[in-house]
C-alpha cells in the first residue's frame, strides 16, 4: 500500500526503489503477464487474435501507438485497459504542479525542489488509475489545452514573462509518467499537431516566446477513423511517421462476439428483485444480427460504420419492452419476444445513418433489416426441422394472433391447437414456463413467415398469421 511506502527522496533511495520510464514499465508487467497466462484486457471482446497480439508487440517494442478503426470499436476502452499494465503505484515528487520522477525532473519546479532539499524531498505516491489522461481532439484545441501557456496569475504576482516558472501545462505534461489517449487524431489543426510532434519527437515546444525543453516521459496512444487518417490528408506526415504502430481494430467477427458484449454491457438491466429476466439465445442473436446485416446494407452509411452500440442500445431496448410487459401484466418473469422487436426501432434508428433515402423509407429500411436477422437466425437454428405439420395446420382457414401486449397464458392453447408445435417449440427451449414458450411460438410463426410458408397481417400493433 502506498501509506507504507517511502515519504522522502532519501527514503526512496535506502529502499533501492526503481522508477523506470513509462514504456519499459509497460514491457516489464506485460511480460510478466503473458508469462503468467492471465488474460490481458479482459473487458475487450473479439480481439485476442488480432488487435491484441499486434499492440503486444507495439508495447514489447516501444512504440508509438495510433489505433485505426470507426465507431464503436473499442479503440478507447483498449487505450484505457493500459493502465492496467502500469505498476499500482509510483513515488512522484509531492507539490508539483505535474507528476514528476524523483529521481529525473523535468520540470523547473521539480529540479529546484530537488536542488535545495536533496534526501529530503517530499514524496508521494500516485495510484495507476490516476496515470491516465484523454482528450477528444477537435479543431478549436489549442497549444495551451495540451502544452501548455503563460499563466496570467503567476505574472501578476511579479514573475517576468521570460520565467519558465510563470508557465501553467497543458493535459499532456499533466500526464507525465503515464498514458495519454487522443481521440480522433486527424481532426487537429496542423498547427497543434506540429505542437503533439514537438512533444512526442523533439521534446521541446514553444510557449508564448518561451522554448521549452520538456523530455516527457509519457505515452501518446491516438485514435482515429481510416477514412481521415489515410484518405483526406488531415494529419501532417511527421506526425503519422512518429507513430510506430498502426493497428486497425474491427466489429465482432462472430454473433457469439457480438453477443458477449451485448451481455456484458446491458448486465445491470438482468438485476431485479421482482423480475426475472429471460433472454432466449435465438433473441440474443436476432439483435446482433440486426447490426451485422446493417454493416452489409448498401442502404446504410458504411463509411460512419454501425457501432457495437447499437447492438446494446437494441439489446436494452429489447429487455425494457418485455419488463414493461410483465410489469403491466403482473408477471415475474419477462421473456422478449419477436413482437418486441418493433421496439427497438427508436434505438437503432439513432445509431445507423442510412444514405440518401425517400421520405418515409428508413422505417422500411430498417424493418427489413430486422426481418433479415429474424429469418437468418430462425434458418440457423431450426431451418431443418420438420415444419409440414404445422403449416397443414393452418391450411384449414386457422389464424394466430400475437402481440406485445398478450399474456403468456393465451399462446399455451396454441401447443394443442395446431399440431406439431409443441414439437418445435420442445426443440427450442426445454423450459415449459408459460413467458419462455410465448416467446418460442412467436418465434416460429415469424420463421415461417419469413420463409413464406405463413402469411401475416398486421392490425394494431398485433399480427395474424394464416394460411
Amino acid at each position: 500500500m502506498a501509506d507504507e511506502q517511502p515519504t522522502t527522496l532519501g527514503a526512496l533511495k535506502a529502499a533501492n526503489i526503481a522508477v523506470l520510464p513509462v514504456r519499459q514499465e509497460l514491457r516489464k508487467n506485460l511480460i510478466a503477464k503473458i508469462r503468467s497466462g492471465e488474460r490481458l484486457f479482459p473487458g475487450v471482446v473479439g480481439y485476442d487474435d488480432t488487435v491484441i497480439p499486434q499492440l503486444q508487440n507495439a508495447i514489447l517494442s516501444g512504440q508509438d501507438i495510433i489505433l485505426l478503426g470507426e465507431r464503436g470499436q473499442a479503440k478507447s476502452r483498449i487505450i484505457r485497459a493500459l493502465t492496467s499494465l502500469l505498476d499500482e503505484w509510483t513515488p512522484v515528487i509531492a507539490g508539483c504542479e505535474i507528476p514528476e520522477n524523483p529521481y529525473e525532473p523535468v520540470t523547473p519546479q521539480g529540479q529546484q525542489l530537488v536542488e535545495e532539499r536533496g534526501d529530503d524531498t517530499p514524496i508521494s505516491w500516485m495510484h495507476r488509475d490516476d496515470r491516465y489522461g484523454e482528450k477528444l481532439a477537435t479543431p478549436d484545441i489549442t497549444i495551451a489545452d495540451l502544452i501548455g501557456e503563460v499563466d496570467p496569475i503567476k505574472v501578476a504576482e511579479g514573475r517576468y514573462l521570460s520565467d519558465a516558472f510563470t508557465i501553467h501545462y497543458g493535459l499532456i505534461p499533466h500526464t507525465n509518467r503515464g498514458i495519454f489517449g487522443l481521440n480522433e487524431l486527424p481532426d487537429l489543426s496542423e498547427r497543434i499537431q506540429v505542437g503533439l510532434l514537438n512533444v512526442m519527437e523533439e521534446r521541446d515546444v514553444q510557449i508564448r516566446g518561451h522554448k521549452v525543453r520538456l523530455p516527457l516521459d509519457v505515452l501518446v496512444v491516438a485514435t482515429a477513423n481510416p477514412e481521415d487518417y489515410t484518405n483526406r490528408g488531415r494529419i501532417i506526415t511527421p506526425l503519422k511517421d512518429r507513430y510506430g504502430a498502426q493497428i486497425r481494430t474491427h466489429y465482432p467477427q462472430t454473433v457469439e462476439g457480438e453477443v458477449e458484449i451485448m451481455e456484458a454491457e446491458a448486465a445491470h438491466l438482468m438485476v431485479d428483485p421482482d423480475i426475472e429476466v429471460i433472454i432466449p439465445d435465438y433473441m440474443k442473436q436476432i439483435i446482433a444480427e440486426v447490426t451485422r446485416l446493417a454493416r452489409r446494407s448498401p442502404d446504410v452509411n458504411q463509411r460512419s460504420g454501425v457501432s457495437v452500440r447499437a447492438s446494446i442500445a437494441d439489446y436494452e431496448a429489447m429487455i425494457a419492452n418485455a419488463t414493461r410487459r410483465a410489469i403491466r401484466l403482473g408477471d415475474r418473469v419477462a421473456v422478449p419476444r419477436i413482437s418486441d422487436l418493433a421496439f427497438i426501432m427508436p434505438s437503432l434508428q439513432g445509431k445507423v445513418e442510412l444514405e440518401t433515402v425517400e421520405d418515409g423509407k428508413d422505417e422500411q429500411i430498417l424493418e427489413r433489416l430486422v426481418q433479415g436477422a429474424a429469418v437468418a437466425v430462425f434458418n440457423r437454428l431450426i431451418g431443418d426441422a420438420d415444419m409440414d405439420l404445422v403449416v397443414d395446420s393452418f391450411r384449414s382457414g386457422r389464424s394466430v394472433e400475437t402481440g406485445e401486449a398478450k399474456g403468456a397464458t393465451e399462446y399455451q392453447q396454441l401447443l394443442t391447437d395446431v399440431d406439431g408445435l409443441a414439437e418445435v417449440v420442445g426443440q427450442i427451449t426445454g423450459d415449459e414456463r408459460p413467458q419462455v414458450q410465448a416467446s418460442a411460438i412467436e418465434f416460429v410463426l415469424e420463421g415461417l413467415h419469413l420463409n413464406k410458408r405463413l402469411n401475416k397481417d398486421r392490425v394494431s400493433g398485433r399480427s395474424l398469421y394464416r394460411g
